[in-house]
């Protein structure tokens, strides 16, 4: 028994204090290129509600086996994950009251509201019934090339009744890599059984193109989901453009240059490209910021006094074997020395041509006509510059735009994309999404609110 009792102490031990270790990294703010940290930190803060439960266990053996060790152990672990916890599933401070009313929840269809995530705490997303998914439609042809653009739609289930609202999906890429279809489908299941249809869309990535390609390909799956609306129950007038990190990005620039003919298509001149709203998550708002931020200008150029960076260029060996043919799909094979670098996506560095960084900036095309914006990213983002998401937020409102914003305390680049399922992060921006692509469907007046204290602008 006795025997038993100290292995049972040694697992429990073990266990807690690779718990408490691994919580480190909560804590900190990586700079780019600290790839292997940031990997960890996501994998940590994804499984926190699991390292808190562990903690708990570890609590329990100390207690029950009287051991002051595994007691504290268990209890530091318990706090330090229940506090992560609480802080990554906590509400935007200035969110839908202000744009929506204090009522905004009775707003919401009662079809839609049971199938609503509960709470912002959930610790697993409900299980839905599966909808339906057609891969790799065709919805563009590039002029002079020939090169097919494809999509994936997804569609609530036949018996279910549609909200009447598109939403058309850009995935993350950092300019360069990734593909659709990659880490959304829990995302898209939720969000498909409550009538809603998802437009997951490939577009086309450096070098094959640059950021002006981009974004015409965005317009371009606004354009085609327009002129088939009809076919797929969706009101033309109710599109949402929404994305993640790169994806993010363009469903901004998408959306607020819908009117710039320098930014659309020549062969969608003169169309109808609006959209009805605009969800993104850790996008980049201001290039120059976001050179800065990832520390560009040690990493592109060598700097005098300063030794270059290194970025990682290349992909460890087991996770090449784990993504097996994904690796060549998802565009890992480009290497990733040129991965989110903006100087080649910009023909120069931010001193060589600023206009061209303002000019594929969203943050320079805010304007009154800007569609209703939800803005979703963690505080410690590696990538996206935190503060030049508020700087965006707060023009919006200056400018009597409806906009939400939601930054969340120790929560880093990409945080939705990993284990979704169990992630509190993750089920946060989710709770958000969903009651903000609900309340679009609905004819509400926003009330804007313009009584903006320019001492917190910068905050």
């Amino acid at each position: 028994m006795a025997t038993l009792i100290s292995i049972i102490q040694f697992i429990a031990g073990i266990a807690g204090c690779l718990a408490v270790v691994m919580s480190i990294v909560l804590f900190l703010h990586f700079r780019w290129p600290a790839a292997a940290m940031w990997g960890l930190k996501l994998f940590v803060s994804a499984l926190s509600s699991v390292l808190m439960l562990v903690g708990i266990g570890t609590l329990i053996v100390g207690l029950t086996t009287n051991s002051i060790f595994i007691d504290v152990v268990g209890l530091c672990a318990t706090i330090v994950y229940f506090v992560h916890f609480l802080c990554v599933t906590r509400s935007p401070a200035d969110g839908f009251e202000r744009v929506f009313g204090a009522e905004w929840k009775n707003q919401i269809r009662s079809e839609q509201k049971k199938y609503f995530l509960s709470s912002r705490t959930v610790l697993r997303l409900p299980p839905v019934s599966e909808p339906r998914l057609t891969q790799n439609i065709e919805f563009a042809t590039i002029p002079d090339t020939g090169r097919k653009l494809l999509c994936d739609i997804w569609r609530p289930q036949a018996s279910m009744k549609p909200s009447g609202l598109a939403f058309i999906y850009l995935h993350g890429s950092a300019f360069y890599i990734l593909d659709k279809d990659y880490g959304t489908r829990p995302f898209f299941r939720h969000l498909a059984t409550q009538g809603h249809l998802i437009m997951d869309v490939a577009y086309r990535l450096a070098p094959e193109t640059d950021l002006m390609g981009m974004i015409h390909d965005v317009k371009r799956a606004i354009a085609w989901m327009k002129e088939n609306a009809h076919s797929y129950k969706v009101d033309p007038n109710q599109i949402i453009l929404g994305g993640g990190s790169a994806g993010g990005y363009l469903a901004l620039m998408a959306a607020y240059t819908s009117s710039e003919s320098r930014f659309t298509p020549a062969e969608l001149e003169g169309k109808n490209l609006d959209c009805h709203a605009v969800i993104a998550e850790y996008p980049a708002t201001d290039l120059a910021a976001l050179y800065y931020h990832t520390n560009q200008h040690l990493t592109t150029r060598s700097v005098p006094g300063k030794p270059k960076k290194k970025v990682p260029t290349e992909m460890p060996g087991w996770m090449k074997k784990r993504l097996g043919k994904d690796f060549h799909r998802l565009g890992f094979d480009k290497g990733f020395e040129n991965v989110g670098t903006m100087p080649p996506l910009m023909g120069g560095h931010p001193d060589e041509c600023p206009d061209r960084y303002e000019l594929f900036s969203p943050i320079t095309h805010v304007t009154s006509t800007c569609p209703p914006t939800l803005l979703i990213q963690g505080s410690h983002d590696i990538m996206a510059p935190v503060r030049a998401t508020r700087l965006l937020y707060y023009r919006l409102i200056a400018a009597r735009v409806a906009a939400i914003m939601h930054i969340l305390p120790q929560t880093d680049h990409g945080f939705d994309l990993l284990w979704p399922n169990i992630a509190p992060a993750a089920h946060n921006a989710f709770y958000d999404v969903e009651r903000f692509m609900a309340l679009m469907a609905q004819p509400a007046k926003f009330q804007e609110h313009t009584d903006i204290k320019s001492a917190n602008i910068f905050a």
